[in-house]
């Protein structure tokens, strides 16, 4: 089972995609790429208001990811806590892991050529800190979840 989740509490999303932002700033993202992202679908309509429902979108960090054997370079990682991240020294911009990922996660960085998805803000995470879009979230409607196996 893997270590982390975030967690979106739907009550408490305003939409406002200040998750997105925050990510995009910490992993000094340019135009194009999004590693985490909150959509929205139109519910039902209250006395002429629309009811909206969010979801946030972002790596699942699989137990058992498609992504990490079909990379030519094992660059394309797991960590023991469960943390599935890209070593970006060893990418070669093949976008093999984003056809193997049946969510097509990772995703072409325009800057580098390489492949780029969530990793937690792993830096963030090893320093004892929460993932940028959750400790940045306008709401506080992201949570940083430690999960327990269950034995």
């Amino acid at each position: 089972m893997n270590k982390y989740l975030i967690y979106l509490n739907k009550k408490r999303c305003i939409g406002c995609h200040g998750c997105e932002i925050h990510c995009k700033t910490n992993k000094d993202l340019p135009v194009g790429p999004i590693l985490c992202e909150i959509t929205h679908m139109p519910l039902k309509v209250i006395k002429g208001i629309p009811k909206t429902e969010y979801f946030f979108r972002s790596c699942h960090h699989c137990d058992d990811p498609f992504c990490v054997p079909v990379c030519p370079t094992s660059a394309m990682i797991k960590r023991d806590d469960g943390i599935v991240y890209i070593d970006q020294e060893k990418c070669i911009g093949c976008m093999a892991c984003a056809k193997a990922c049946p969510w097509t996660i990772p995703q072409r960085n325009p800057a580098s050529s390489k492949a780029i998805k969530c990793d937690y803000c792993m830096d963030r995470v090893d320093a004892g800190l929460k993932p940028s879009c959750v400790s940045k979230c306008t709401a506080h409607a992201l949570q940083f979840v430690t999960l327990t196996p269950v034995e």
